[in-house]
Parts: C-alpha cells; structure tokens; sequence
C-alpha cells in the first residue's frame, strides 16, 4: 500500500505538484502540501495557448514538484508512489507531466498510476471531507466538460448527461469576452454579476426541462446579441453578466435537482472550475436543502490541481492498481469504469 502519493496535474495551464499522506489504518488520507503555479501569459490572448501551455509546464513543473516535498517536510525516500494525470486534457500539456511523473517513479523505483482527470474532480471534496463516500449524484462544470452522474462507488459512474456543445465553462470565457473581462472568464462574471440587477436581461434555459443533456452554444449567442443591442453597454456590462450566470446556474441547479429526486441520493457533488462559483454552490445547497446535502471543494480544490489527483491515485493504489512504463498522455482519455444510465439498469437508492 502506497502511504505516501505524490500528485502531477499539467492538464492545461496549472503546473501543480500536492503530497498526500495516508492514514493509519483505514483512515483516508491527509493532504501535507499543495502547490499551484498558475500560467498569467494565456490572459494575452483571451485562452489557453497549448504549445505556450506545454513550454511553461517544462520550465516549472520540476521547481513545482520540489516545493511540494519540501513544504510536506518530507525526503524523497519518504515518497511511495507517483500519481500523474494522463488526460483528458491539452496533449502537449499532459505529456509533460506524465514524462516527468514516469522518470520520476522510474528513477526512484515508485510505483506509477496515471490518473483520469475527471476522476480527480470527483475526488476533491474528499480531500477536505473524509467523510464523504458514495453513493452520490455529481455534476461536472469546467471548461471543456458539463456532465451528470451517477456515483453509486468509487470507480463505478453512470452517466445521466453531458453536454451537447459548449461546456459551461467555455461559455462563462467566451461571455467575458464579449463584456470585456478578459481570461478566465468565470471569477470575473461572478464579480461583476454580484453588482448586476436581477430579471433586467432575461436569457433563455436551454434545455432546462429535457432531462440530463445541457446545451450552452444558443444561452451564448443570446449574450452576443444582447451585447450588440446595447446603446450604453458599460451600464448594462453587470446587468448583462447578472442575465447570464443565472441563467447558467438555473439549468445547472435543475438538472442536477433532478438527477437528486431520481436515484434518491442524500448527497450532490460539485465539481470542477466552475464549482468555484459561489453563487453555483450556494444555489445548490439551497435547492437541494430539503433532500440532499451539497459536498464542494473549497476554490483551490476545485481548480485544477494536483492534490485531487493524489486523492484519486491514492484510492487506485490501494486496490493494487499500477500503471506500466508504457502509460501516455491522452487527449480525450474516457472516465474509467463509466457506464451508460438506463432505466433498466437503476442506481440503488439510500434507505
């Protein structure tokens, strides 16, 4: 059993590095430092440049790696293991850490584990709540995913929905855009919407009553033309990003209410960059209040980072999973053990 996990997330633009150590017997275990370089040169160019993503990951990630086992206070001889994210995510990017993570444990005979990075997500509130176990109803929201699952353990998901085109994410980026706000767009909405005046830019919900899929593309072109109608759009920029975040919150909230009343769960997980938004968190947790409890990590977890993916590679690694010197990085690497919803293969409910 790997007591001691050191977790690499260079998935897009955080060079991160987190040490988790175990508990004594069945004890989840606890997280002795976490360190997140961020990537400033994308707000340039309003997005994550991938090959800029790549050069600053190389540059950084070995500084990164040793301020992490410095601040846990701990030698390298004290490592077990090294969990690594493997996708999905920018190519150019995860290829670092993974290279870095295999010579790493190659170099120092560790063991290995690659790491799903949407598997991480589902591990962040865990780090801080160790009570938290399935089974459980999860939304997603990032950049480059919005989904819906059902949890009912580790390692086994049913997904309820995904998103048909924009994830929810992309779209709070590319409505800042259009207001002005600059990268990443999702802080900066929910700064300027906190000033902003409730019902004054009604936009629609899309797809608020289908069932589990989501669909952002047709909310952000409602902006686009809301924005190009405006004859003094610095006093409607909050009212605008107001309109738009409760749009986005409502159609996130419903869904993921409706996926609560479905299996009958008694707890919702948020996770992902947008669960850093406290206006989502709060929304959830008041709506879900009289059946279920709402588990979020606090921001820093819920960004990209590799502390939730130490949590996921430790809980691999005590199944006695490894992963070979032939682990790869992988774009669009799928969601290990998922498996499709159906109404005939039912999510077993909570007494």
């Amino acid at each position: 059993m790997a007591d001691v996990v050191l977790g690499i997330e260079t998935s897009c633009d955080e060079t991160s590095a987190a040490v988790l150590v175990g508990g004594a017997g069945a004890r989840p275990p606890e997280l002795a430092s976490l360190v997140i370089l961020s990537q400033d040169i994308h707000q340039v160019f309003g997005g994550v440049v991938p090959e800029l993503a790549s050069r600053a990951h190389l540059a950084a990630l070995p500084a990164v790696v040793d301020r992490a086992r410095a601040e846990a206070g701990l030698a390298w001889n004290a490592i077990d293991a090294v969990a690594v994210t493997a996708g999905p995510g920018l190519v150019g990017a995860l290829l670092v850490g993974v290279v870095y993570g295999k010579a790493l444990a190659y170099a120092r005979d560790r063991a290995l584990i690659g790491v799903n990075h949407l598997e991480g997500h589902l591990f962040a509130p865990a780090v801080e709540d160790p009570e938290l176990a399935p089974p459980f109803v999860a939304l997603l929201v990032s950049g480059g995913h919005t989904m819906l699952l059902d949890v009912p353990a580790w390692g086994r998901y049913r997904l309820l929905g995904a998103t048909r085109d924009d994830a929810a994410g992309e779209a709070f980026d590319k409505v800042a855009m259009l207001l002005g706000l600059g990268y990443p767009g999702g802080p900066a909405v929910e700064r300027l919407a906190a000033t902003g005046t409730a019902g004054r830019f009604t936009f629609p919900r899309p797809m608020i009553d289908q069932g589990f899929e989501f669909s952002f593309s047709g909310l952000k072109t409602a902006v686009l033309h809301a924005v190009r109608a405006s004859q003094d759009l610095d006093g409607d920029r909050a009212d605008l990003a107001r309109g738009f975040q409760d749009a986005v919150i409502d159609v996130l909230v419903a869904k993921l209410d409706r996926a609560v009343r479905l299996t009958g769960y008694r707890t919702a997980v948020l996770g992902g960059g947008v669960a850093c938004s406290r206006a989502l968190a709060a929304r959830a947790a008041q709506v879900l209040a009289p059946h279920a409890r709402v588990a979020v990590a606090s921001p820093r977890l819920n960004a990209d980072n590799a502390a939730m993916i130490a949590r996921a590679g430790w809980w691999r690694l005590t199944r006695g999973e490894r992963s070979d010197w032939t682990l790869d990085a992988r774009a669009d690497l799928p969601l290990p053990g998922l498996e499709p919803f159906t109404t005939t293969h039912p999510a077993p409910r909570t007494p």
